[in-house]
């Protein structure tokens, strides 16, 4: 029984040791396991029988290795003897390669040589069929236009047409060649010294008809005198060829010109030879001229210049000589130059097409009649003539003497008002008072009280500009004395020069004064006090010029002065200036702001920038006090209307994406300063909290957002008796985005705080709401 009991466990042993031997590693866990599980000595019995295994293994490979150990060492040994065969053949694959490098880097250079060659070879040859597609014709016009730049002063329009038929045709045959591409660049540069030496050539004659003006006038006025003379036969031969000018133009004779007979003229005019228009100047360049520009497709270019030349030309014809009234001779001249004017234009007109026109002759002519007649006018009384228009001329010299006058004190009030320091004037005792008073009717009850030294209320531009007026008077008054005028007459020719003085010069140079960038709020309200003062004072004008001219103003005549219109329209334009500057001060205080608008809660003070505005405007409008009240209460309310405007615009600037309820906080601070000034009454005269209402949009807002009331805005909106009636949903919209964009950034562990969550869906719910009455508004409008 014990014999079959080992010869069983031996079998087991044997089937356990295959399955080790023949079975992957991670089942070995399970066959080992079998070996506890068997009778109590089977684990020492297994371990037995595996060392009999291992050492029955270890004899197998022991003999393989004895058997194949003489063939390893054999191997090993015929291995090295081939380690040095194999070191002499790398050298000699180096060296090979070495050799065979120097031997193909001659081949290489002289193969990249033999392809350079070739290339060249190739070009040449495309090079010579090109040239040989130029030579017929190209190249002959090429060397024909270098010979017509060469002598283009004699061959303008052979040099134009050949740079136009190489430009068209021939060109444009070869134009993928450089040098083609350089010769058609060139082409606009010719052009354009042609055009300037054609137009140098036009200067010169320009000069030369100036310069001869006067001889072919004379010339032109001789042949008129012959032909005043001509019996009916000549008459009628001049009939047949009335469409050429009357005077000689075209020929060097009159006899030529007109197709006359000999016996027409006296034997003294034979024997003188009369020089025509062409014996005087040559005509050539404008002709040359206008044929170039008209090919170059700038006709009414060079139309334009030859006219306002001429047209500049025609105003030195006709402006006479300091001395020409002294002789005859100067006379003679004068016109003889007016004439000759008129006929080279005529001849223009005739000999060109459309240089000229009938038009702009008659325009050339009109202007010289009306020069020619206030020449005469101006000139015949020295000669003794007489002229039934005398007094009209005289009217006309006194309106030139006034036009002077007037320029004149322009110069001067723009003196006096560069010189004022636009501060009032201060009187140190009753002297200095005296004096000022005498230079200009002031009177105050309240300044006279005052103890010296004391301050008038104008700068010193005011006594001198009204001085200055009444010297203006004089030297009007000095030119009337003299015409034997009544004194109705001379009352009216002073005050209606009075006002324009006023009116044009002084208002003009107020106009000026006001805009000049130097000018700032302080010297602005100056200003409106000095033409207020000189505006009281036009009534003492007025009486000055009554007690010279004797002249009652209750005459029914007698003309006003209009320096209250005059003043009034300089007051308000300085007014204007004031608000605008104003706000620009308010808008430069405003850039300094610096709002931290992600901030948790406010500093619990007002911003810097907004105080400093604060006070500047207090001590802006402590200047104000001297200007007329409505003056004061419109800049002030303007102001703070643009405050709280740009205020708004802050909050609702679309760059700016979020803020938060500490911004709010902070804004709602700075916001009370300027209802704080508001109600200190900067200016007075407001009634009740008018000034304070420039703000209430803001408030309102703000009240909102700092009570969070949105039940009550969105129940009570639309009623005229909402709490936030001036809230507009827009803004209240666009101002909740901001804040609601805020909220989600900041709040990132919100939705695990009830409140936060509560906050966020109150948002949310209130958003919609406003964008519901913003689509409605839309909608309804």
């Amino acid at each position: 029984m014990a014999e079959s009991e080992s010869l069983e466990t031996v079998t087991e042993h044997e089937r356990i040791l295959q399955e080790i031997e023949s079975t992957d590693t991670a089942c070995v866990g399970p066959t080992l396991r079998s070996v506890y599980d068997d009778q109590p000595n089977a684990h020492k019995r297994f371990m037995e029988k595996l060392d009999a295994r291992i050492r029955n293994h270890d004899r197998e490979i022991e003999k393989m290795c004895n058997f194949h150990h003489q063939g390893f060492v054999d191997a090993i040994t015929e291995l090295l003897k081939v380690r040095a065969d194999a070191e002499k053949l790398m050298g000699q694959v180096s060296d090979t390669n070495r050799r065979l490098q120097d031997a193909g880097r001659e081949v290489t250079a002289q193969t990249e040589e033999v392809i350079r060659c070739r290339i060249q070879q190739r070009n040449m040859a495309t090079t010579v069929e090109k040239l040989q597609l130029c030579i017929p014709g190209e190249m002959m016009r090429t060397g024909k236009l270098m010979t017509d730049m060469i002598l283009f002063l004699f061959r303008y329009y052979s040099a134009l047409k050949t740079m136009e038929q190489l430009e068209n045709i021939y060109i444009p045959r070869v134009s993928q060649y450089r040098f083609c591409q350089i010769m058609a660049e060139t082409l606009p540069k010719l052009r354009e010294e042609i055009k300037e030496i054609s137009m140098s050539d036009l200067k010169d004659f320009l000069e030369s008809i100036r310069k001869h003006s006067d001889k072919i006038g004379e010339t032109a006025m001789r042949q008129a005198q012959q032909h005043r003379t001509f019996n009916s036969a000549v008459q009628k031969q001049v009939t047949l060829s009335c469409a050429k000018p009357l005077y000689g133009l075209n020929s060097r004779t009159p006899l030529n010109h007109n197709g006359l007979s000999a016996e027409a003229t006296d034997e003294e005019e034979m024997d003188e030879e009369v020089l025509t228009a062409q014996d005087l100047v040559d005509f050539s360049p404008v002709y040359r001229c206008l044929h170039i520009y008209t090919v170059l497709g700038d006709r009414e270019t060079f139309e334009n210049y030859y006219r306002k030349q001429r047209k500049k030309q025609a105003r030195l014809v006709l402006q006479p000589q300091s001395n020409m009234h002294e002789t005859v001779e100067g006379y003679r001249k004068y016109f003889n130059q007016i004439v000759g004017f008129f006929v080279v234009e005529d001849h223009i007109l005739h000999a060109t097409q459309g240089l000229v026109t009938r038009a702009f002759t008659d325009e050339l002519w009109n202007m010289a009649l009306s020069k020619i007649i206030a020449v005469l006018r101006t000139h015949s009384v020295n000669l003794d003539y007489s002229l039934c228009c005398l007094l009209t001329v005289i009217a006309l010299v006194r309106d030139q003497y006034n036009e002077t006058l007037l320029k004149k004190w322009a110069l001067v009030f723009r003196d006096i008002f560069e010189q004022d320091n636009y501060s009032p004037i201060p009187v140190e005792n009753e002297e200095e008072y005296k004096s000022v008073v005498s230079r200009f009717p002031f009177h105050d009850a309240e300044i006279e009280k005052q103890q010296f030294p004391k301050k008038l209320p104008m700068s010193q531009s005011v006594p001198q500009i009204y001085a200055q007026v009444k010297e203006f008077i004089y030297a009007s008054l000095k030119f009337s004395e003299s015409l034997h005028r009544s004194s109705t007459e001379i009352d009216d020719m002073l005050r209606k020069s009075t006002n324009l003085l006023l009116t044009r010069t002084l208002s003009s140079c107020l106009q000026n004064l006001i805009k000049k960038p130097h000018i700032g709020l302080t010297e602005l309200v100056q200003i409106i006090i000095n033409t207020t003062h000189l505006e009281h004072a036009c009534k003492y004008l007025e009486d000055f010029i009554t007690n010279i001219t004797n002249v009652s103003p209750e005459t029914v005549h007698t003309t006003r002065l209009y320096g209250l219109s005059t003043f009034k329209d300089a007051r308000h334009a300085a007014e204007g200036e004031i608000y605008t500057k104003l706000n620009q001060k308010i808008d430069e205080f405003i850039q300094l702001a610096d709002y931290e608008w992600g901030m948790s809660e406010s500093d619990g003070r007002a911003s810097g920038y907004l105080m400093d505005l604060i006070n500047f405007l207090r001590s802006t409008f402590q200047v104000f006090t001297h200007l007329p009240g409505k003056v004061a209460q419109t800049a002030c309310m303007s102001a703070c209307k643009h405050l709280a405007t740009s205020l708004m615009q802050m909050l609702l600037d679309t760059e700016l994406k979020q803020i938060s309820m500490g911004a709010i906080q902070q804004f709602n601070l700075d916001v009370m300063q300027c209802e704080l000034f508001a109600s200190s009454e900067p200016v007075p005269g407001f009634q009740g909290d008018t000034l304070q209402l420039a703000f209430i949009d803001l408030r309102q807002l703000l009240d909102l957002f700092m009570v969070w009331d949105w039940s009550t805005y969105l129940a009570d909106y639309g009623q005229p008796t909402s709490k936030y009636l001036r809230v507009n949903p827009s803004t209240a919209l666009a101002l909740l985005e901001k804040m609601k964009d805020t909220s989600k950034k900041n709040n990132i562990f919100s939705q695990f705080r009830k409140n936060d969550r509560d906050k966020q869906k109150l948002i949310e719910t209130v958003v919609k709401q406003l964008r519901s009455l913003v689509n409605g508004m839309s909608q309804h409008s």
